[in-house]
């Protein structure tokens, strides 16, 4: 089949790799039908983390299950599904937990978490090929409405939306508060919006790129560009008081000061000066052990 392989900072390839195929009985082969580039993705692409050539992208992968494995129960051949990134067993103590993206099943001992085709998470190749192979398929696999109607929408149920919602459950968002969302990418507009859903009396995203400003406005937030002077203090003028109930990082380490510069830790900083004391933060954005 063909995949997008990496082979070293600022160069991938579409190249014929083997074809997955059931290693364990609670995998299912899925076909794929849509998958997404995901800011992080970007990061491997850039050389920017441990990753070695020869890894296949794609942790935001839909498509229709081909083949099932003896011991899946739930999941049947045709099915359409959506895969969340984070590999999970569904039975570990974090798992039970609710701690899915912390498995300590999916990866090597010592280790929690598992992932398709990202580095550092497991032996698991990505999903920007024809054909993946889904473990633990009864836990992993979402089905989905039969036919081809909002592939888009549902693709986004791989990463973008509940990551972006999982940063509010994070911040502890509740009805009424001020929220400062940081980034106004996917995952950023994402939380702004989950924000919204949560009743959020007033919410703030960060960035200074002006069309994703735009969409921050088209959702009903209010935008924030850096670039007209610091951050937390434009917000603690809008809201006059003294910080926002709660605040989303959804940018990482590849922050960037007004002036271009990244500055790793900018954001973080920034949500201190920007959310009250004893207020809260939930941080999705992603931060490396190493940045080569």
């Amino acid at each position: 089949m063909k995949a997008v392989v990496y082979k070293g900072p600022y160069e991938v390839a579409v190249e014929e790799v083997d074809d997955p195929k059931i290693q364990d009985p609670t995998d299912v082969i899925v076909r794929i039908t849509s998958t997404a580039i995901c800011g992080s993705d970007l990061h491997m692409y850039e050389g920017r983390t441990d990753a070695e050539p020869g890894i296949t992208f794609g942790h935001e992968n839909m498509g229709i299950v081909e083949e099932v494995g003896s011991g899946v129960t739930t999941v049947k051949k045709g099915d359409r599904v959506v895969m969340p990134f984070n590999v999970a067993c569904g039975f570990c103590d974090n798992c039970r937990a609710g701690k899915t993206g912390f498995c300590l099943t999916v990866n090597e001992p010592g280790t929690a978490g598992g992932a398709y085709g990202y580095v550092g998470m497991g032996p698991y190749p990505g999903g920007q090929a024809e054909m993946l192979r889904v473990p633990f398929a009864d836990y992993n696999c979402v089905q989905l409405p039969k036919g081809e109607e909002h592939e888009q929408d549902f693709a986004m149920l791989a990463d973008i939306f509940p990551t972006g919602y999982h940063a509010t459950e994070l911040a502890g968002v509740q009805v009424g508060e001020t929220v400062a969302v940081y980034g106004a990418g996917p995952v950023g507009l994402m939380a702004a919006y989950s924000a919204q859903l949560k009743g959020a009396s007033r919410v703030f995203v960060v960035d200074n790129v002006e069309h994703r400003l735009d969409l921050v406005k088209d959702l009903g937030a209010e935008p924030i560009n850096f670039d007209n002077g610091d951050a937390a203090q434009q917000i603690h003028d809008a809201v006059q008081a003294y910080g926002v109930d709660r605040g989303i990082d959804a940018v990482g380490y590849q922050a960037t000061e007004p002036s271009g510069e990244e500055q790793p830790a900018v954001v973080l900083n920034q949500l201190v000066d920007t959310v009250r004391h004893t207020g809260g933060l939930g941080i999705v954005g992603l931060y490396v052990p190493s940045d080569p």
